[in-house]
């Protein structure tokens, strides 16, 4: 519950807030290259992780229990001279009140993760200057991962750490390359932090604290009334579809999320599902073997 005190004090009192609330694993495969026996690869990995979890992306603090799990997984597919060609994984989750559970938040791929590198140099984060790609690329999904975390716990909690990856997204925008430019309804770093602060995506945002603070944290109490409030968090997801399809932000969400929501309406007390596994069929069809295996 100390999360959610933060959170509530974050939005009262604003220079109250965390730090070192990030509890990242860095994996660098540099398999591909053929070179993986190049010390810059480990050199890399560990300032990565030294730079994730040891930045102060927030004010205040908080405890190891407390902070946000969440990976990097970094595929290098080609290097040369300091310049990396590579993929990105960036997934996070959050704890489920009265459970061991951990559910997943964000889990999603950048294609567009090419930057300049060299042993030993410093990795420092200043928002409004645009040092090098990586920098600006992990620091944008920090913030992201932090916004979806806080939007879980309180409705638009994550308002203020979204502004501060569009911070990013402005300073590298002229000189960060493809990863940045708008690129309409494809998955991009602009398109999502648009999309996060743009008011086409209230029920979305809405969505996600419904379905973590008063669905699955609920579930400990009363599985009737978490489940049913899972079910209407989807049905506002459906409603936002229907006027924004092929946005990322529903890839990303079912990307994250299809596992889970299967074993949510499979289980528990039993409900009229049959419209939002319909609904689920039109706006995320790419997860349509899971979906057939939810008996409504």
């Amino acid at each position: 519950m100390k999360r959610v005190y933060y959170i509530f004090m974050l939005l009262l009192f604003p220079g109250l807030g965390f730090s070192q609330i990030i509890q990242a694993e860095v994996i660098l495969d540099a398999q591909q290259t053929g070179r993986n026996q190049l010390s810059i690869f480990n050199t890399l990995e560990r300032d990565l992780r030294e730079f994730i979890n040891n930045t102060q992306w927030t004010s205040g603090s908080y405890k190891p229990h407390e902070r946000i799990k969440c990976s990097f997984n970094l595929i290098i597919q080609g290097y040369d001279s300091d310049n990396f060609q590579a993929t990105l994984q960036v997934q996070s989750s959050r704890p489920v009140f009265g459970s061991t559970m951990n559910s997943i938040l964000l889990n999603l791929k950048d294609n567009d993760f090419n930057f300049t590198y060299k042993e030993f140099e410093p990795l420092n984060y200043n928002p409004n200057v645009f040092t090098n790609n990586l920098i600006s690329t992990i620091s944008f999904y920090i913030y992201t991962i932090l916004g979806y975390d806080a939007d879980t716990f309180v409705e638009r909690g994550g308002d203020e750490f979204y502004e501060e990856a569009r911070k990013i997204v402005n300073a590298a925008s002229q000189r960060g390359g493809n990863g940045w430019a708008d690129a309409g309804p494809a998955q991009s770093r602009f398109g999502i932090n648009r999309d996060l602060l743009s008011g086409n995506f209230s029920n979305y945002r809405k969505a996600l604290y419904i379905y973590h603070r008063q669905g699955l944290d609920l579930m400990h109490k009363d599985v009737e009334e978490g489940k049913q409030n899972v079910l209407s968090a989807l049905n506002l997801i459906a409603q936002n579809a229907r006027s924004r399809a092929n946005a990322p932000l529903f890839r990303m969400f079912f990307d994250a999320k299809s596992d889970e929501i299967m074993q949510i309406l499979n289980g528990g007390p039993t409900m009229d599902i049959k419209s939002i596994v319909g609904d689920l069929n039109q706006i995320a069809p790419v997860h349509n073997r899971k979906w057939r295996m939810i008996d409504n």
